[in-house]
């Protein structure tokens, strides 16, 4: 199935449903995402949607389609933006071209380490950025730890930045990421994640760069071999709702929603740790070769997409903000 058909196909079941998200007892949010059942923003939701019930004495409650049922990230955010679909997870290099002040995560490796990602993700920063998109129809809500990005490919090992140059590497609907790839000799190709696993069998690509989980629970481990570990950006995932839902919910609903999604961030981070370690370890059983090379160069060969914001002052003053975040 086509991806524009399975997008149709999923706002045809909002519609459907659409006139069962409330009850006189129960307001039913749905909430979709393009992850394995198994992914640990996955489970985070469930707890999100337990804790949500506990706290509205089962006044609210959330229904979640896994998997790209309801359509790709894109997708999902034109059906918020709608007011067809409720809430829904992407990654902030989707939501980029959304809240176009989003990209300034898409920069290779702006972050010094995790700490620093969640100190700036949890501080003024993140929580001005979360409400870039309001004017957009999208009000985020909270960030999910998706860890660091890297490349994994077919049939070539990748070392240093000269053994990218020619292959075809698959990349989110990113400026900042296809900005990334070429500065290190790469051809950037957007392709849907759904549709990710077949244009590696089918040679479409040549490689991808995702954190480990998603390399694993993709079973992408199957065709690629080999898995560089140079940790280029550290993108986090994004919770959204849309504002016709949230202009809707009374302060009180909006209090009760708002706590559910930060009580499940910890949850998520903590599972997440676990999941980057159980990935690694079950690729490696697989036969994937892990490589972990000098960074140094890679760091080296993006510098000058810091040059191109030189002149953009609300890009500039992001980075530096970031920059001097302890």
């Amino acid at each position: 199935m086509k991806v524009g058909d399975r997008w149709f196909l999923g706002l045809v079941l909002l519609i459907v449903i659409s006139g069962c998200d409330t009850t006189k007892e129960t307001r039913v949010i749905k909430l979709a995402h393009g992850l394995d059942v198994n992914h640990s923003v996955h489970k985070a939701m469930l707890k999100m949607g337990e804790d949500l019930e506990k706290l509205s004495g089962g006044k609210m409650t959330i229904k979640i389609y896994p998997n790209q049922q309801l359509g790709s990230e894109r997708e999902s955010l034109e059906l918020l933006q709608i007011g067809s679909l409720d809430m829904t997870k992407v990654s902030v290099g989707v939501l980029e071209n959304f809240a176009p002040d989003m990209k300034v995560f898409g920069i290779p490796f702006l972050f010094r380490n995790k700490q620093h990602s969640f100190s700036v993700l949890d501080g003024p920063i993140g929580k001005k950025l979360l409400k870039e998109g309001e004017k957009f129809w999208l009000k985020g809500l909270c960030y999910y730890d998706a860890g660091s990005r890297s490349f994994y490919t077919k049939d070539k090992q990748v070392t240093t930045p000269d053994d990218l140059k020619g292959l075809k590497i698959r990349v989110m609907e990113s400026a900042t990421a296809m900005d990334m790839v070429r500065s290190l000799g790469g051809a950037p190709t957007p392709i849907s994640w759904g549709e990710l696993y077949t244009s590696l069998q089918q040679g479409v690509v040549d490689g991808a760069e995702n954190n480990p989980p998603s390399f694993y629970l993709s079973r992408h481990y199957e065709v690629c071999k080999y898995y560089t570990i140079n940790e280029h950006t550290m993108l986090p995932d994004a919770l959204l709702v849309s504002t016709h839902l949230w202009g809707r919910l009374s302060e009180q609903e909006k209090q009760w929603l708002q706590e559910a999604a930060d009580n499940s961030v910890a949850y998520q981070r903590e599972l997440w740790a676990i999941s980057e370690r159980e990935a690694l370890e079950e690729v490696e059983k697989a036969g994937v070769e892990v490589i972990y090379p000098d960074k140094a160069p890679f760091e080296e060969a993006v510098q000058g997409i810091y040059d191109q914001y030189k002149d953009d002052k609300v890009m500039s003053s992001l980075i530096e903000q970031i920059q001097q975040t302890k």
